[in-house]
């Protein structure tokens, strides 16, 4: 009788706040297989830790530090990555293959987005035609929720954007709460928004306001709004209301601020020059507001994908429900495809989980869709608030507390003995 495959799962992509119930929807579906699979490792900061044979023994960690998945965000307990692997640089490859061949791995799951989703399409097909008995299987996650296609029939959401949605409909309460009492000298709130090209994290803002009572005004990159048309209409607004307050999206193309790539391509706006939200209201405050004070910016940053206090219930029950789905589909579908997540028809919540192909998500994009975008380009539609409110849940979700700090899962540092020579990867050399 063979020995059972051993596992790696890695992680891939900026982190979300449910992230680690994913991984541990993955971890404890294994252990209740029982003997059909073997050692479970994680690749240490994702494809890097695998290329460079660091595979952290996750099959070493006491349940009770796993149990703490549920509530620890981001990815610090197997780290992630940004590194692409290129069709021309077959050498990391290779390297793959090695690592799994020389560590007996039959399992492979990679959470992540759409490029992490193409990363685990080039490795399960390479596998296949290197003869190597392995099942590749993708886990979604995007704080964007741009995994997928315009229609929604792929996947219906990405776990991440839940718990960012409903930051968002929290941060944008409390500013309108602040707003309300410091207008006389602060009437111009403008607060930026994650999402790079996409508006599905700025539109959540209208998610605090459903009906429409405050001063707010949204702007998505799929607007395609000027700046000039913008401090307009901030004007109009404070002729009327007094104040107002602007989520705007990073990616808003207003005028080049001097942006920064990741390996991916994709622009860093955290770590480029300027900010949309600091050119905006150096703009308002240059070109003078219709009313006395001064505009403010507000740019909360990577706590967006990180606040694990304001983390949906719905998106932990689901993001751990699509790493299980994820260890279900490698044992009776095979490789080569992603666990997914779709909505039923009809006004009350409900989802079924699914499979489907890695090569149509892999690079995906979809774009927040016009038809929820009003038509004062400044909101979003009611058809989107149906769409995003069950996503946000009900209840706060309790995070263990030890001495008045939050209790995140900690692993101890045990790893797979090396069995290759180093390697550095392509992306490193010079």
């Amino acid at each position: 009788m063979s020995r059972p495959k051993n596992v790696v799962v890695a992680q891939s992509g900026g982190p979300t706040p449910v992230i680690n119930n994913s991984l541990r929807g993955v971890i404890e579906t294994i252990k209740s297989f029982g003997d059909s699979f073997g050692r479970i490792y994680a690749g240490w900061h994702g494809v890097e830790g695998i290329l460079k044979e660091e595979l952290l023994d996750l099959s070493s960690q006491s349940d009770d530090e796993i149990g703490l998945l549920r509530t620890s965000p981001t990815a610090g307990t197997i780290g992630t990555c940004r590194y692409k692997l290129r069709e021309e640089k077959q050498e990391d490859f290779d390297r793959i293959i090695k690592v799994f061949k020389a560590h007996d791995i039959g399992y492979f799951y990679y959470i992540g987005g759409n490029d992490s989703m193409d990363t685990a399409s080039k490795i399960a097909r390479l596998a296949a035609e290197r003869g190597l008995d392995l099942v590749a299987t993708g886990v979604p996650k995007t704080i964007d929720n741009d995994v997928g296609d315009q229609d929604f029939k792929l996947i219906d959401h990405t776990p991440g954007y839940g718990s960012v949605a409903r930051y968002w409909a929290t941060m944008v309460q409390n500013a309108n709460e602040e707003n309300k009492g410091s207008y006389p000298a602060d009437p111009v709130l403008v607060m930026q928004a994650m999402g790079r090209r996409i508006g599905f994290i700025p539109a959540a803002a209208r998610l605090a306001d459903p009906k429409r009572e405050m001063p707010l005004l949204i702007y998505m990159t799929e607007a395609g709004v000027t700046l000039e048309r913008i401090a307009d209409e901030i004007n109009d607004l404070l002729k009327t209301r007094k104040r107002a307050i602007v989520v705007v999206g990073e990616g808003l193309d207003l005028v080049d601020i001097g942006e920064r790539k990741d390996s991916f391509g994709h622009t860093e706006f955290g770590a480029s020059q300027m900010t949309v939200a600091q050119l905006l209201v150096n703009h308002l405050n240059n070109m003078g507001l219709k009313t006395a004070g001064s505009a403010r910016g507000q740019v909360p940053g990577t706590d967006q994908r990180a606040s694990i206090q304001l983390a949906s219930p719905v998106d932990l029950d689901e993001a751990y429900r699509l790493g299980q789905k994820a260890v279900e589909i490698s044992v009776h579908d095979g490789s080569g495809y992603m666990s997914t997540i779709i909505r039923r028809p009809g006004p009350i919540y409900r989802v079924d989980y699914d499979k489907v192909p890695l090569d149509l998500v892999a690079n995906s994009e979809r774009t927040f869709p016009k038809e929820w975008i009003k038509d004062s380009l400044s909101d979003v539609t009611d058809d989107f608030i149906n769409y995003a409110r069950p996503l946000i849940g009900e209840d706060l979700v309790q995070v263990p507390m030890v001495n008045g700090l939050m209790r995140y899962a900690s692993f101890k540092p045990i790893f797979a003995d090396k069995k290759l020579k180093p390697y550095t990867p392509c992306g490193y050399r010079r």
